[in-house]
């Protein structure tokens, strides 16, 4: 599984590659930040931010986008700027047909750390020693998109599998997605009595 994660901002929007699986060894293909400048006006900022995704999406093909999900902060100039980044992120996945999911912050930390209150610093920590890389990534962003991309591979994996099996079982398979084993009585071949009728008497047969 080969997952993008998007740490979504407009001055900076962090971005990481990692490849694996749950329960084995994820590595690192890519990680970086795609910038713009803060004076610039926000529509050239947000195209801007479109190319170099654009950019990322072409280079290493993922199969899955994770994005930090948005929360209201106090600043609303901030959090309007990573909601647009955000969206912009959304937009060029889902334009190729790649699935998008996105995850909460806390969500997240405690993917990566096991606690959901860890701060930026365990997080980047965490993230080093994971991937097994030499020197933490840098900036912030940057580590924060790997851990995005790491909490999706072993979270949204057992989600993916759990749903298939929900589907699998709504449909009238087992867990297992097969198909649901038939009645005994079909099953055998046994003759099902006809309704309103005594099995064994003639069909115009009268009673004494």
């Amino acid at each position: 599984m080969r997952v993008l994660g998007v740490d979504p901002g407009l001055t900076r929007c962090g971005v990481g590659v990692v490849e694996g699986l749950p329960g084995r060894q994820l590595t690192m293909l890519g990680v970086g930040v795609v910038r713009t400048p803060p004076g610039d006006d926000l529509g050239p900022r947000l195209l801007a931010v479109e190319r170099g995704l654009e950019e990322w999406l072409d280079r290493y093909s993922p199969e899955l986008v994770a994005v930090e999900r948005v929360f209201a902060q106090h600043n609303v100039r901030t959090v309007m700027g990573t909601a647009q980044a955000s969206a912009v992120a959304v937009l060029c996945a889902t334009r190729r047909g790649i699935p998008v999911t996105l995850h909460t912050p806390s969500e997240v930390k405690a993917a990566v750390t096991g606690s959901g209150r860890a701060d930026k610093a365990q997080v980047t920590a965490m993230v080093t020693r994971l991937l097994r890389l030499d020197a933490p990534p840098k900036p912030a962003d940057a580590a924060d998109a790997l851990a995005l991309a790491i909490c999706h591979i072993w979270r949204g994996g057992t989600t993916n599998r759990l749903t298939a099996a929900i589907k699998a079982h709504t449909a009238g398979g087992n867990w297992h997605g097969t198909p649901a084993a038939e009645p005994a009585e079909q099953q055998s071949g046994a003759p099902r009595a006809a309704y309103g009728r005594v099995p064994g008497r003639p069909r115009n047969s009268t009673r004494p």
